[in-house]
């Protein structure tokens, strides 16, 4: 099964529509080609009240292929970044908590966009690129194109001490260090995908 973020809605790509069907709540579309696929895409975005999408077909990455073909895609690669007292980075933007992301540029690796991007966006260097963690995919609009955006997430080792200095043009506007077991405070006012990409991190330690 694979995730899509809508705002803070979700569509789920499935190929057991059963077992789905038995244990969720939402709206429910069986996948028969890329033009009805897009319409029902674009009658969900529209919705308010129905917050979860299921689409199945029997061929998972053949759903999965077509169904990123309705999109733009953009890349891009963020970090949950640890420091050497076991805490953990994060950034308050446009009136969410989040984590330092970034589109990827020109010629430029998932890696090295991570530690690009925690560079710029918190004023920090003595990084460290630690392992792979997931990738969360969301969509949005620019000039009314879909667009589909994978982030792929590092963990991330910072082995100095300086302040980190938020990067107020692209709207942050404070930076913490917190102690893992303080999480929930952020996790009540923060995207899904973020949401995700901590309890991941929580559960599955990244190493270095």
């Amino acid at each position: 099964m694979y995730k899509v973020f809508f705002n803070d809605r979700n569509v789920f790509l499935t190929d057991d529509f059963a077992r789905t069907f038995e244990a969720k709540a939402g709206l429910f579309y069986k996948y028969n080609d890329r033009e009805d696929l897009m319409e029902i895409l674009e009658f969900f975005r529209n919705l308010k009240r129905i917050n979860t999408l299921f689409i199945f077909h029997p061929d998972i990455e053949e759903l999965r292929t077509v169904f990123r073909s309705c999109f733009r895609l953009i890349e891009a690669a963020g970090g949950v970044v640890m420091n050497k007292k076991g805490q953990l980075l994060i950034i308050f933007r446009r009136g969410k908590w989040d984590l330092p992301k970034g589109k990827l540029e020109t010629g430029e690796s998932f890696e090295e966009a991570a530690l690009r991007e925690t560079e710029e966006e918190c004023g920090i260097r003595d990084l460290k690129i630690g392992s792979r963690l997931i990738s969360t995919y969301h969509t949005y609009r620019i000039d009314e194109e879909p667009v589909l955006k994978k982030t792929l997430w590092f963990g991330i080792l910072y082995g100095g001490n300086k302040i980190p200095v938020p990067q107020q043009k692209e709207g942050i506007t404070e930076i913490r260090w917190i102690d893992p077991s303080k999480m929930e405070l952020i996790l009540e006012n923060t995207y899904g995908s973020i949401r995700d990409v901590l309890n991941y991190a929580e559960a599955a330690p990244f190493s270095v």
